[in-house]
């Protein structure tokens, strides 16, 4: 295991003991016990068991993960069970947990435990790091991303942390999603883990976003943290007055253009995404096998801090893998299947930044979406391969001098900066980030990847 500030240990004493109170308080409810399966490759699918004390819990569970048919119920042993208590606490005291809620996973005994929360993304989470430790271990590469396939039967890959577009950009009229969260990569292909979608509903609007919004109106749907008027039943997808994390748990069936079988062929494009809010990483770059390692090592956004004494200043965030609180193995384990992968499968790999332009959060602009669109198109319809590539001078990155539908001036970003020698010095610090961050990863990955990095 890999044992970090996401990943604690406890005793198996205590768990085990956490385990018989949580049982003992269950025994005193009404409850709700959900089978579902957890893969769409049948032959490296999980079974598995939620049992809760809230039916709108069990309903999340039966979105989310994949439903067994009546002959697979028939004989159903689920392969590990979720005791999930959302109104038992513990004691962090007495039971050597850090707070009142907890998540703990016993790989051993095949049991999670979930107490002290409601939040349903615990349920979904737990059995996606169960699954990010199981499938390596099957030669099957698991991954915090979303997965659409075109027409010709061309599957792309989208990896991207909060924020950065990966849900959005995935979802595409003329691709049909696999998934948009959580995927494994066999010697078959792609697959869904899920069954459904947990999307974010912060600020939805049915014009931006029309797809996610037409879910909101079907039966089946959860909305979570989202507030409504009790008198109207009107939902404002605006308001955060409980959590900016408002949330929507729908089936995948609820989307028109979707894979039925939630698998695609492998991918022939990785699109690794970051919102730089510095506003100095190009808008779209072509990595090589090695720079794909170290980026996806790395796993870059900026997210963007509040205001103090007038000056607004982005945060650099680094989550290995794109996932890193979910990922029980060390981050190299991952990135050494995904370039052995890479490498047979010929998978063209690029980093597309969609955060800001002209300067940084506050100075520039957010790039415009439409933009982000015609540079994703090229990627995948292979125009933008056609043309011809140049270095970028600050970063080592190879970067196109036009793309289709996209303005040429955006894709060197220095260009679009007034203060030149403010870009500098903005990129310099960027690097430096990037670099102290990879120190904690350089003793396990080759001299390559690492001069690959910044």
């Amino acid at each position: 295991i890999w044992w970090n500030e996401g990943n604690k240990p406890i005793s198996p004493e205590k768990a085990d003991r956490l385990f018989h109170k949580i049982r003992s308080h269950l025994s005193k409810k009404d409850l709700y016990v959900k089978d579902a399966f957890a893969g769409a490759e049948k032959k490296s699918r999980l079974s598995l068991r939620v049992i809760t004390e809230t039916a709108w819990h069990s309903a999340f569970a039966d979105n989310m993960f994949i439903q067994p048919t009546p002959e697979e119920l028939h004989n159903f042993s689920p392969e590990i069970v979720i005791y999930h208590a959302p109104t038992f606490f513990a004691d962090p005291e007495v039971d050597g947990t850090r707070s009142q809620t907890f998540v703990i996973l016993d790989l051993v005994k095949k049991r999670i435990l979930i107490g002290g929360t409601g939040y349903a993304g615990e349920i979904k989470k737990s059995i996606f790091t169960t699954m990010n430790y199981l499938l390596p271990k099957k030669g099957i590469m698991s991954m915090h991303c979303s997965a659409n396939v075109g027409k010709a039967g061309d599957t792309a890959i989208f990896f991207g942390l909060s924020g950065t577009g990966k849900t959005t950009l995935s979802s595409e009229k003329d691709r049909a999603l696999i998934g948009d969260d959580e995927h494994g990569w066999s010697d078959e292909g792609v697959f869904n883990i899920e069954g459904g979608c947990y999307a974010k509903m912060i600020r939805l609007s049915k014009e931006a976003e029309p797809e996610i919004y037409a879910t909101t109106q079907k039966f089946g749907t959860i909305l979570e943290n989202v507030i409504y008027d009790e008198a109207t039943r009107r939902i404002d997808f605006d308001s955060d007055a409980i959590t900016e994390n408002t949330r929507g748990s729908y089936p995948l069936t609820h989307l028109d253009n979707i894979v039925p079988e939630n698998k695609g062929p492998h991918p022939k494009n990785i699109i690794m995404l970051t919102a730089d809010a510095f506003g100095v990483l190009p808008p779209i770059s072509k990595l090589t096998p090695e720079q794909a390692m170290y980026h996806f090592i790395s796993g870059y956004t900026a997210k963007v801090a509040g205001t103090e004494a007038g000056i607004v200043e982005p945060v650099a965030t680094f989550s290995a893998c794109f996932g890193a609180p979910f990922m029980p193995l060390h981050p190299t384990v991952y990135a050494k299947m995904l370039g052995e992968k890479i490498a047979k499968h010929g998978v063209h790999v690029y980093l597309v930044n969609t955060g800001w332009t002209g300067g940084p959060y506050g100075v520039g602009s957010r790039m415009p979406i439409q933009q982000t669109r015609a540079m994703i198109h090229g990627i995948l319809d292979g125009s933008i391969r056609e043309g011809e590539w140049i270095q970028d001078p600050h970063f080592g990155l190879t970067v196109p001098k036009s793309c289709p539908n996209v303005d040429s001036n955006l894709l060197l970003p220095e260009n679009t900066w007034k203060d030149k020698e403010a870009y500098k010095q903005t990129a310099e610090k960027l690097k430096a980030m990037f670099r102290e961050n990879f120190k904690q990863y350089e003793d396990q990955v080759s001299e390559e990847i690492v001069k690959a990095g910044f």
